[in-house]
């Protein structure tokens, strides 16, 4: 009796964990745009405590740069996605690691950088919303 009252009545899938919608490479976007912003402001600033504000900031910046990407790689894109594009694993890589603390937009205050990554999150976007017209 308790077998039957606890067992699905209904079973659902999804190629993503949630319904398509909540996912977006402009999340990344976003906060890459304003690295780059940051690191213009600091370029015209030598208030030190502006700069270590700005440090902080960046840094933060990055970091969900690298998150909203992780998100995108591991939750959105699945097997079919990696075998269609399979370019996709490598500019994951690159752009999570233009957002790092290697020589990436967190340790950096290299615009080149933060342009970098921007291009490297809108071949990803591009490919995002190819599989979304599928």
């Amino acid at each position: 009796m308790f077998a039957r009252l606890f067992a699905p009545t209904l079973e659902v899938s999804a190629h993503c964990d949630l319904p398509c919608g909540v996912y977006d490479p402009a999340q990344a976007r976003y906060e890459a745009e304003s690295i780059k912003a940051i690191i213009a402001k600091v370029a015209d600033n030598d208030d030190p405590d502006f700069r270590t504000r700005a440090v902080l900031i960046k840094e933060e910046r990055s970091n969900l740069v690298k998150h909203h990407l992780w998100v995108l790689w591991t939750d959105y894109f699945k097997a079919p996605h990696f075998e269609k594009y399979p370019q996709l694993h490598t500019l994951f890589n690159e752009a999570t690691k233009l957002a790092g603390g290697g020589g990436g937009t967190k340790a950096t205050f290299d615009a080149e950088k933060a342009d970098q990554l921007i291009a490297k999150i809108d071949e990803i976007a591009e490919i995002f919303w190819e599989t979304k017209k599928a």
